[in-house]
């Protein structure tokens, strides 16, 4: 739990106290335990050095100091790390209530650290059996010293829907179905006002005929899903913004199977589809006054023998033919007919897919920035705001007419892989969606090197999904 207060107390089990090197040379200390820190700095035991912690014991107490390094150097990202370390570190694990005295009192300040609380702590552990001797405290109550306590609750709606979509990703593929992924949105909008709810069933998705999403789920014996959500916040003459997210509950590559160490952690594929209706989750809690779409195509890409192969042409919903040169390009044709069924059924003035489309784009930005690409500047400018904003980073990736001729087939309207082998993968998964969107505003978020860390972060992460672009589409709705 989080809460807030003006001042400090120190009435709980511990205390983290954040402190600069100037707040230490200049004797800055909170007056109850001023004689203690006092000591600590004449015998040179603690300087306020970047990541610094150093524990106190009065009484029964713990009161943990955690040097923030030089005011001029500390970035947000950094506040994020060193409080996770501190409240992940040995020293509190028998905590069950923390304060947390804060080096500045500003908004800023305090929404990082409640998110160093929230999506910093967060692990995955559903499948670990506790240890019978183990007295770590599991859940912990955290107190702010913050005078921005709005901001605060807003910060935690925020992380909790940021944490949803770590759930939704990190459980097992045959858990989180394209079913599940309905049953979850269903929940999440019951008795909410001024929505509306469109589900896709192979029934209907045969019927309309999404014939490219259609195809990279025929190999599996699961169901898929499109589900559309329409929120109207704000009155009818304002337009729509869509949100489309990638939603491959299990990739294996189809017959262009994936290799051992590159599908273990597959499940991770539907990230997209978990932001946009984790991006809702959040939506719901704010109630911005926005109209807004929530949609996502939510198929498994496995193999049998009816597994669609390459080589295939597959006709999608708008119409164009498609030439299959690798079943694991299969993002982009899912993306493709829900791109096109949400722009000419619900008109959206602009739409932003996220989705984790494409290796190269991990080796173009690594595992710290999505890539961003489109065809409106306007937009693609207003979502690198709000990546800067949110630390749900992201760079801007070229798009030009070139890369269209790449895509070309001799059979097809379009190829879903690139002719040049090998070359600016990203940009030309990025061109293929371009076809599917006409001229409406469009930008496109790569995650694939974002969404999931396999191993710790040296961020404020730890193993598994990251949820990123919760925090940034949420941060987009609100200011635009």
């Amino acid at each position: 739990m989080i809460s807030y207060r003006d001042n400090a107390g120190f009435d709980k089990d511990a205390a983290v106290v954040c402190l600069t090197v100037e707040q230490v040379k200049a004797s800055t200390f909170p007056k109850q335990i001023l004689g203690d820190i006092k000591k600590l700095v004449l015998a040179g035991q603690f300087e306020g050095n970047k990541g610094e912690v150093f524990p106190i014991i009065i009484g029964k107490k713990i009161i943990l100091l955690l040097g923030l390094g030089k005011e001029k150097d500390l970035t947000m990202t950094a506040l994020r790390v060193y409080l996770r370390r501190a409240f992940l570190s040995g020293n509190l694990k028998k905590a069950k209530t923390i304060e947390v005295l804060l080096s500045k009192d500003n908004a800023e300040v305090a929404c990082a650290a409640v998110e160093a609380a929230t999506i910093g702590v967060y692990a995955w552990k559903k499948y670990i059996t506790p240890k019978k001797d183990d007295k770590t405290v599991q859940k912990k109550d955290y107190v702010f010293v913050t005078t921005f306590g709005k901001a605060c609750v807003l910060a935690v709606k925020i992380a909790e829907s940021v944490n949803f979509a770590r759930d939704l990703v990190n459980d097992n593929a045959d858990v989180v179905t394209a079913e599940y992924l309905e049953k979850q949105v269903r929940t999440l909008v019951r008795g909410e006002k001024n929505i509306s709810l469109e589900i896709l069933d192979r029934a209907k998705l045969k019927a309309k005929k999404l014939g490219l999403l259609l195809a990279v789920n025929q190999g599996s014996s699961k169901e898929p899903r499109v589900v559309v959500v329409k929120y109207t916040g704000a009155g009818k003459s304002v337009p729509y913004t869509a949100l489309v997210g990638k939603g491959l509950t299990y990739d294996t590559g189809g017959l262009n199977l994936k290799p051992s160490g590159s599908m273990e952690t597959m499940r991770e594929d539907m990230s997209g589809a978990a932001a946009v209706w984790a991006t809702l989750k959040a939506v719901l809690a704010l109630k911005p006054k926005k109209n807004l779409i929530f949609a996502a195509g939510m198929v498994e890409n496995a193999i049998d023998a009816n597994s669609y192969k390459p080589g295939d042409v597959i006709v999608g919903y708008s119409g164009k033919s498609v030439e299959i040169g690798n079943t694991d390009a299969e993002g982009r044709l899912v993306l493709a007919d829900v791109l096109a069924y949400v722009i000419k059924n619900y008109k959206p003035a602009r739409v932003i897919d996220i989705a984790t489309l494409t290796g190269a784009c991990v080796v173009a930005l690594g595992h710290d920035y999505a890539g961003i690409l489109g065809n409106n500047d306007d937009l693609i400018k207003a979502l690198l705001k709000s990546a800067q904003q949110t630390d749900d980073r992201a760079w801007q990736l070229p798009m030009y007419s070139e890369y269209k001729d790449a895509l070309k087939s001799k059979i097809a309207d379009i190829k879903n892989i690139s002719n040049v082998r090998g070359s600016a993968g990203t940009i030309c998964g990025a061109e293929f969606l371009k076809a599917f969107v006409g001229d409406t505003a469009w930008a496109h978020i790569d995650i694939a090197g974002t969404a999931f860390v396999d191993g710790d972060s040296h961020w404020y992460y730890g193993h598994g999904a990251t949820g990123y672009g919760v925090r940034l589409l949420t941060d987009y709705i609100v200011n635009n």
